[in-house]
């Protein structure tokens, strides 16, 4: 089981950061989602498939995180 800290992330393509609030289990699949929050806009709430939130992408030709830890919370 994957776990990442809450707090406050950096998305690597608009770099907005986003809250990341719990890791929840979806009822059906067991698969563990990462819900968070946009700190800009509407504030909209948002999950994800932890694995997908936590994963590594290509920018640029370099690999960097999708959502980069800025500050733990908590």
């Amino acid at each position: 089981m994957q776990s990442l800290p809450k707090g406050i992330y950096r998305h690597y393509k608009n770099g907005k950061q986003y809250h990341l609030m719990e890791i929840a289990t979806h009822s059906e699949t067991g698969e563990q989602l990462a819900i968070y929050r946009a700190l800009y806009d509407d504030f909209g709430v948002w999950a994800r498939p932890l694995a997908m939130f936590a994963e590594h992408v290509e920018r640029d030709g370099a690999t960097v995180p999708r959502f980069a830890l800025e500050k733990p919370l908590g």
